[in-house]
């Protein structure tokens, strides 16, 4: 299975200690350089734990394409969108609104944070979602109240 990864959705996991769970569940993760540099700009919970294994850097080879997209996107979500054409994804993980819906509108299958937790919990991998959600949370991760607690409600866990 083929799954590339924005920045926000390794940073997330990272600071609640479950970027495990992305090898749990996809074994191998491409991300384009432009999230591993944001990633090892910040210095943050995940600087270490992008270097593991199981991500894998890739550079992408349609520069246009990121351009185009470099309108309206940052660089790592224009990268990510443009190496999951290129590599013919099956999933694509990015979190923030705009990007996730051009990566849908360019035909990509494409999943948030919150999902991975969810598919997480259905196959066992963890017991709960809501201690890691809070500590996804109380790292800085912001995620509105009403989807917090829609979200908790669909899971079962509010």
């Amino acid at each position: 299975m083929k799954v590339v990864s924005n920045t926000t959705p390794i940073i997330s996991l990272a600071s609640a200690g479950q970027i495990i769970l992305l090898n749990k569940l996809f074994g191998e993760i491409i991300i384009p350089e432009a999230v591993y540099h944001e990633i090892k700009a910040k210095m943050s919970y995940e600087y270490h734990e992008v270097d593991a294994d199981f991500i894998k850097v890739q550079s992408i080879q349609d520069i246009h394409y990121k351009d185009i997209l470099l309108n309206h996107l940052d660089a790592g979500e224009a990268e990510t969108i443009v190496l999951a054409s290129e590599v013919n994804a099956d999933i694509a993980i990015i979190d923030d609104n705009i990007g996730y819906q051009t990566a849908k509108n360019n035909g990509l299958h494409v999943i948030r944070t919150l999902s991975i937790l969810q598919l997480a919990k259905e196959k066992g991998m963890i017991p709960g979602i809501k201690t890691i959600l809070d500590a996804m949370i109380f790292k800085g991760r912001w995620y509105s109240k009403k989807t917090y607690e829609m979200f908790l409600k669909r899971v079962g866990e509010l």
